[in-house]
C-alpha cells in the first residue's frame, strides 16, 4: 500500500493519538490508586484473567474478514497495474534467461550481510550498485551498475521443491498435476503473436537445448514447440540445426539446391496445382532461412569484435548477443538455457564462483546494448530458475558445503518491456528463509507479463478435446495470487 496516502496518514495519526490519550488515562489510574492505596491500606490484586478462547465460528469469521480485506488490497493492486500498464509500450519480444537447476538468492541477488558462516559460506562480501540502497552479493560487479535498468522481486514464492514441477508452475502459472498440460509463456506467446509476425526465423526459440523438464508447448501441439538451435554460439561458426549445417559452407549449399530444382521434373510439371504452390512457397522460405536472411541473423561475425569481447567470449555471452539479434530481427520469443547447471547439492561455492562472471557480464552487456539500440523498452528480460537454494549452507558429508532445493522464497530480475528499473519488490526476512513482505507467486508475475503483452490472462486457449482452458486460473480454481506487479509498472 502507498504509505503517502492522506487517508492512511490520517488513519495512522488517529491510531497515534488514541494510543497517547489512552496512555495518559492510564496513567492517571496509576495514580489515583497509588494515593488510594496510601490512604486506605493496600488494595487487592486482581485475579488474572484467563486467555479467551475463540470458537470455530469466531476463527472463521477472522479469517473471511483477512481474506476480504486481502481480496480488496490484491484488486486494488490489480487495477491500479492496469491502469498503468495502458500508458506503456506492449512487449514485442521477450528474453528469458532460466537457471536450471536454481540459483542461490543468497549468493546473488539477495544477500544477507553478518548471518554467520553456516548461512555466508565463502560469500560474506557484496557490491553496491547505481542505485542507492540496492546491493547485490560480490560475484555481480558488472550488473551492479545496471541496476536502473532492473528491478528484483526479492518475495517470488510458491513452496514447491521439484525440479519438474517448480519449472512447470513457474512457466506455465497453472499448477503441477492437473488433467492438462499447458502451454508454457513462451508457447503463450507465440500463440497470441502468431499473426503479427511473419519473420523466416521460428517464433519460439531456445537455444541451446530445450531441457526436457515438460512439454513446452503442452496441448497447443507441435506448431509451437520451441525451436532448439544447438551448436555453440561461441565457436568460430555457429551451428544452428537445420539452418547451418556442419561442414557445408554456404556455396555448396546453393548448388545442392540448384542441382534440386533441376531434378525436380514432377514440380514443374504440377507447377498449377494450388497444393504444389503451397509447398513450393514453403520451400522459399527454408531456403530464405538457410541460405538469405534467417542465416545472418545467427552469424555474430557481423558483430563488432569490441561488442562481442563486451559480451564475453563463453557460450552465454555469445548467447546473449544472438538473443539481442533475434530480437532485432523480431522474434517474440527467446529462451536461453544456462549452459551449466545451478543444481549444487554439492561443490556449490566453486560452482558459483565458475559460473556467476559469466551470467553477471552476458545478462549486464544484454541489457546495456538493449538499451543503447532503443529496444528496452519493447523487450522483456527476465532471469531466474525454478527456485531458490537453502539459505543455510549444509556443511556435513556427502554435501560438504552445498545448498539444496527451495521454492519457500527467491528472487527474479526483471527489465524492459514496460517495467521501471531501479527497484527492489517485496523482500524476505534476515537469513532470506521466508517472505518478509508482498509475496508473488509465479501467476501475479507472469500475469503482469501477459498485461504488458495486450495479452488477456482471462482467454480462452484452443484445446484439441474441448476443454476450457485459458491461459491462466481464476482464484476460485486455486490459483494464488496476491496482485499484478503495479509497483513497477
Amino acid at each position: 500500500m502507498n504509505t503517502n496516502n492522506n487517508s492512511g496518514n490520517h488513519e495512522h495519526v488517529s491510531r497515534r493519538d488514541f494510543m497517547r490519550t489512552g496512555a495518559m488515562g492510564a496513567a492517571g489510574a496509576i495514580a489515583v490508586g497509588s494515593l488510594s492505596s496510601g490512604a486506605m491500606g493496600a488494595a487487592k490484586k486482581p485475579a488474572a484473567k484467563k486467555p479467551v478462547k475463540k470458537t470455530p465460528k469466531q476463527i472463521a469469521a477472522e479469517k473471511a474478514a483477512a481474506d476480504k480485506i486481502a481480496a480488496a488490497l490484491k484488486a486494488k493492486r490489480d487495477a491500479a497495474a492496469r491502469a498503468k500498464a495502458k500508458n506503456k509500450g506492449k512487449i514485442k519480444s521477450v528474453i528469458q534467461i532460466f537457471l536450471w537447476g536454481g540459483m542461490s538468492h543468497n549468493d546473488a541477488w539477495d544477500p544477507k550481510p553478518g548471518t554467520g558462516y553456516d548461512y555466508l559460506g565463502q560469500f560474506d562480501k557484496v557490491v553496491p550498485t547505481n542505485v542507492k540502497g540496492i546491493q547485490l552479493g560480490a560475484l555481480f560487479p558488472k550488473l551492479a551498475q545496471q541496476a536502473d535498468k532492473y528491478s528484483l522481486i526479492r518475495s517470488m514464492t510458491h513452496g514447491i521443491n521439484g525440479h519438474e514441477t517448480a519449472a512447470y508452475l513457474m512457466q506455465t502459472g497453472h499448477k503441477p498435476g492437473g488433467r492438462l498440460a499447458y502451454p508454457s509463456v513462451g508457447a503463450i506467446f507465440t500463440y497470441f503473436k502468431r499473426k503479427q509476425y511473419k519473420g523466416l526465423l521460428p517464433p519460439y526459440v531456445v537455444m541451446l537445448r530445450a531441457a526436457g523438464r515438460f512439454s513446452e508447448e503442452g496441448f497447443l501441439g507441435p506448431a509451437y514447440k520451441p525451436f532448439a538451435t544447438g551448436g555453440d554460439p561461441n565457436a568460430e561458426r555457429f551451428e544452428v540445426q537445420g539452418i547451418v549445417n556442419r561442414g557445408v559452407n554456404d556455396a555448396r549449399q546453393k548448388a545442392r539446391r540448384e542441382l534440386l530444382d533441376k531434378m525436380n521434373t514432377m514440380g514443374y510439371g504440377l507447377a498449377d496445382v494450388s497444393e504444389m504452390a503451397e509447398v513450393e512457397a514453403a520451400k522459399k522460405k527454408a531456403y530464405g532461412l538457410i541460405l538469405g536472411r534467417g542465416k545472418e541473423v545467427f552469424n555474430l561475425a557481423n558483430e563488432p569484435t569490441a561488442l562481442r569481447d563486451r559480451y564475453g567470449r563463453n557460450t552465454f555471452g555469445q548467447e546473449c548477443l544472438a538473443a539481442r539479434r533475434m530480437v532485432q530481427a523480431g522474434v517474440p520469443y527467446v529462451t536461453i538455457s544456462f549452459p551449466g547447471g545451478w543444481d549444487t547439492h554439492g561443490n556449490h561455492f566453486a560452482t558459483m564462483k565458475r559460473q556467476c562472471p559469466s551470467l553477471d557480464q552476458g545478462l549486464a552487456t544484454l541489457l546495456a546494448d538493449l538499451k543503447e539500440k532503443g529496444l528496452l523498452d519493447s523487450t522483456l528480460v527476465w532471469c531466474t530458475g525454478e527456485f531458490g537454494r537453502t539459505p543455510k549452507v549444509s556443511w556435513e558429508p556427502p554435501w560438504n558445503g552445498g545448498r539444496h532445493h527451495y521454492g519457500s522464497v527467491f528472487t527474479v530480475l526483471v527489465a524492459g518491456g514496460g517495467f521501471k528499473g531501479g527497484r527492489v519488490v517485496g523482500s524476505s526476512d534476515e537469513k532470506g528463509e521466508k517472505v518478509k513482505d508482498r509475496p508473488v507467486y509465479p501467476a501475479d508475475l507472469l500475469g503482469s507479463f501477459y498485461l504488458l503483452a495486450g495479452i488477456d490472462a482471462n482467454a480462452k486457449l484452443p484445446h484439441p478435446l474441448g476443454f476450457d482452458a485459458r491461459v491462466l486460473d481464476a482464484e476460485k480454481e486455486g490459483m494464488k495470487s496476491t496482485g499484478l506487479l503495479e509497483e513497477i509498472m
